[in-house]
Parts: C-alpha cells; structure tokens; sequence
C-alpha cells in the first residue's frame, strides 16, 4: 500500500470520529512536527498567556485515543488554554499529551481528578504536573564553533531561541558543550525533537542533546563561559580562522566539506538526516540538510544508502552522500 494509504487505514473509525466532532464544534486543531495542538490560545482569549505552573502532563494515554475524547475530559476541571497530543506519524497518539489551564487552580483540580483515572476499561493514566523546562544540553560541539555561528545556525531550524551559552565539555576532550534556553518549554521540546531527529552534526562531531541536568547545570554555573570565537587573546583570535589552510590529505568527505567552508569564510556546516523509507533489501532512504551560515539557503534533498558495515544506521553514509552534493555544487574538485 501506499504510505498515506497504510496510514489512513490505522485507527479510521476513531480518525472519523475526531474529525466529526471538530467539524461540530468548530474546534480547530493544528499539527506541527508531531504535536496536535488545541488553542494556545484559544478563540476569544485576551491578555497575556498563562503564567508558570499551569500546565499538565498526562501519560499512559491509549495510543487510539484522540481529543474528542480528551479536551471534553479535561475541560471538566477548568478552562484550557492550550491541549497539545503528541502524535506518530501513523496517525496514533504517542501516548502522552500537556494541557494548560487558565489558571494554577485549574491545573491543580486536574491531577487531583484524573491522576489513576480510567479512561477506558483498565486503562488508567498518570496526570502530574508539567516541568516545564526551557533549557538544552548540547555536548560534543567541535571546538571550531563560536557562540554567535551555533546560535545562528539554531534559529533556522528551531524557534524560540533566547540564549546560547558555550562551556568546555565536562565529558569529551576537545569539546564544547551548549546551554541552550528557549522561550517555552513548547518551543524546548521541539527544539530537542528537531535536533535529535535530525542526527545533528556541527563540526564533524556527533552531538548529544538532552534537558539540561540540574547537577550539570550548577556545575557549569561554577565554571566560566568560554570566551566566544570574536574575542582576541595575545594577536589570535579564537575559533575557526578567517583563512584556515587545506590540509594536504583529507582524510573523507566530510573533512573536505568542513575545510572548504573554513577556507571560503563561510562557517561549520550543521547536517540534519532522518530516515523516511527503509526497504527490506537493506537501501534506506533519507531526507538530508546541509545548514552552512555563509549561504542563504540551505542545502535539501534525498539520497539511498546501502545498510552494512559498521554504520547500520544509514546516517553516517547519508551525511557523506549529501556532502559530495554539496561540494560539487559549491565548485569543490574531490581530486585536487
């Protein structure tokens, strides 16, 4: 079957149901890299959004269960906000959704109404409240890559940026680690979605993303910022160089793309892959692409790639294969 075929088929009658009840109530439901959302704000909501404290987690939810059946649910309580389910790409829920209330009242009459509520026969969630955090970690940056390059590259593929902070990874040798704050804990999650989905490389180095750890946090608040690439100690400046020279052998594809941008001013290119299709063959095909700061548009595109040897993932050859694209459109001989 088709994939938009295969996926329609999984759970119609329930799918119907949501869109029946929609269409009756006027609500309108948007969906946005795997989350649909309600509200935020909702029709006729005036002044400013919610403050802290009034946001929801609900969990264990029955992946076939959707808002028709959720949002009158909660809604019991107090006035929503905002209700966003968390959604696979068949169509099911992913088993956990946020709803903000009005007010703290209403998210506290929340948890203590539905927390072991069942939803269904035998089928009880958890509902607590939300952390709501807003930080990023970001370990294993080269230590090529200065703030203000991240922070650029960040703000073309996540939204809600407010600061990007550098720090010499406590965990890997010739390293950097990122704080990354958002303005929500909406616009964090997605952000950490995009990243970690997309394999995110910066500087030929593989990056772990995940919520800032209290512990590190303090740690890092002990220790000084790096000094950001722009600032001048002793005649040099630090980071990438204006005019880094071509090494004489470059060992692979992606080493010969990192210097070419080096060399041309352009900045560390930031590669996002995410598997679409896998064939029982062994070819996987993915969406690839290429941020480079100095270009104004990214680099996209599909590629196949042959799942052996010791990179079973695919993503490793994936980013190979869209850097040879990149090279040759940027001018770059392989064999000079």
């Amino acid at each position: 079957l088709p994939p938009q075929t295969w996926t329609n088929s999984i759970n119609k009658a329930n799918k119907m149901a949501l869109l029946a009840w929609a269409k009756e109530t006027g609500i309108d439901l948007v969906q946005i890299n795997g989350q649909r959302r309600y509200g935020g704000p909702p029709p006729g909501w005036v002044g400013d959004p919610p403050p802290s404290g009034t946001e929801v987690f609900i969990g264990k939810l029955p992946q076939d269960m959707y808002e028709n059946t959720l949002i009158p649910l909660f809604q019991r309580v107090g006035k929503l906000y905002e209700f966003r389910l968390m959604m696979t790409f068949s169509g099911l829920n992913r088993g956990f959704a946020y709803a903000k209330y009005s007010n703290r009242h209403g998210a506290k009459e929340a948890i203590a109404a539905f927390n072991n509520f069942e939803v269904r026969e035998g089928c009880a969630i958890v509902v607590c409240k939300s952390t709501e955090k807003c930080e990023l970690s970001v370990d294993g940056l080269a230590t090529s890559v200065s703030r203000q390059e991240l922070e650029a590259v960040l703000r073309r593929v996540t939204e809600g940026v407010l600061s990007v902070t550098l720090y010499a990874s406590p965990c890997q040798k010739r390293a950097q680690l990122a704080v990354l704050k958002y303005t929500s804990h909406q616009a964090a999650a997605m952000a950490k979605k995009t990243l970690m989905e997309g394999n995110m490389r910066l500087g030929g180095l593989e990056m772990k993303v995940d919520w800032l750890n209290p512990d590190l946090k303090q740690k890092l608040q002990s220790c000084e910022e790096k000094p950001s690439s722009n600032q001048v100690q002793g005649g040099k400046c630090l980071g990438v160089a204006k005019q880094a020279p071509m090494s004489p052998v470059l060992h692979n594809t992606l080493d010969r793309l990192n210097t070419l941008c080096q060399r041309q001013c352009l900045g560390t290119p930031l590669f996002l892959t995410k598997c679409v299709q896998a064939n029982p063959n062994g070819w996987l095909r993915f969406w690839c692409q290429v941020i480079i700061p100095g270009c104004p548009v990214p680099f996209s595109g599909f590629t196949w790639v042959r799942q052996d040897g010791p990179d079973r993932s695919g993503h490793e050859k994936a980013k190979v294969a869209v850097a040879l694209q990149v090279l040759r459109v940027l001018g770059e001989s392989l064999h000079t």
